[in-house]
């Protein structure tokens, strides 16, 4: 997502981008590449916008923040916002919060049209107007949440699914025919076991994470029960709700 925001924002910005390895930095242009915080500190950003793994983004900000000047707004893009408020409100510094509620994994970057962008509406008003122009040009659906509507939202949107997939690829066995819909979710299985270790633990360690994953024990339960009694009558009612559910969604 590093590499999406620099590409996305050089051909209206000076942009610049700090990596301690070299390597990392091979394919980026139309930017700046830095390897010291002195080359941080004589650039002077208005804007620092921290793409690093979720496990360092407080680390990254304090390695940095005595390098930037104090008219600096912090930004970060975060999946879990957890203690990034009270991090912001002592930092000293103006800050916007945002996260693009997408990815290299599933998305299209290049048709985003579908995909949505939550900023939160706790930072500061310039920093939120700027992600908001940057954010609409891509064509993204936008929402403003605070910081804990934010993980209330990710809790849902992000917990089931991932609970789910976990549960499919702990019992899953090699197929030598795999069917149309079990192939998909092998698709989504990998898409999910790709991503960060810890940005998958926080995700899963979000105080608001658990009682969404007991609504899917609950299901889980009432299905088994329906299975066991070979209930016709109430499969018929379930598969009726679960389509409405579907359809309702947008």
């Amino acid at each position: 997502m590093g590499s999406f925001f620099i590409d996305l924002l050089s051909f209206g910005h000076e942009v610049a981008v700090f990596e301690k390895d070299v390597k990392r930095m091979r394919f980026t242009y139309n930017c700046q590449r830095f390897t010291t915080m002195e080359e941080i500190k004589e650039f002077r950003p208005e804007l620092c916008i921290n793409c690093v793994t979720l496990k360092y983004t407080i680390v990254a900000f304090d390695e940095v923040l005595s390098h930037l000047p104090q008219e600096c707004i912090l930004s970060d893009i975060s999946s879990v916002k957890t203690d990034l408020k009270e991090y912001y409100e002592n930092c000293g510094h103006r800050y916007v919060s945002t996260h693009p509620m997408f990815g290299p994994t599933f998305a299209n970057l290049n048709q985003l049209s579908e995909e949505n962008a939550i900023i939160i509406s706790e930072g500061d008003y310039m920093g939120r107007c700027f992600f908001k122009d940057v954010y609409s040009k891509l064509g993204l659906n936008i929402y403003e949440y605070t910081f804990e509507e934010h993980d209330r939202t990710v809790a849902y949107s992000l917990s089931i699914p991932f609970v789910s997939t976990f549960s499919f690829a702990a019992v899953m066995k090699p197929q030598d025919a795999p069917g149309t819909t079990f192939k998909r979710h092998m698709r989504i299985a990998r898409g999910v076991c790709s991503e960060d270790d810890y940005l998958l633990q926080e995700i899963l360690f979000n105080p608001y994470t658990y009682d969404q994953v007991s609504l899917i024990r609950d299901e889980l339960k009432e299905l088994m029960d329906i299975i066991d009694h070979k209930d016709a009558s109430r499969m018929r009612t379930y598969i009726n709700k679960i389509r409405a559910n579907v359809k309702a969604q947008k």
